[in-house]
């Protein structure tokens, strides 16, 4: 599962890079910034619920 989450925190940070980079493409920025902070935070929760276990 945390190979899941780490592939899909260097997606966002690509797509993130790419909104950046590319002109006219700030709101892809925009996006790959909250998924990655969304899957961040959903990481987060997820082991502070394993470690409970």
């Amino acid at each position: 599962m945390w190979g899941i989450i780490l592939l899909l925190l260097v997606a966002w940070l690509v797509i993130s890079v790419l909104g950046l980079v590319i002109k006219g493409l700030l709101w892809l920025f925009f996006i790959g910034v909250v998924l990655f902070l969304a899957t961040s935070a959903w990481g987060w929760i997820k082991r502070n619920s394993d470690d409970a276990r």
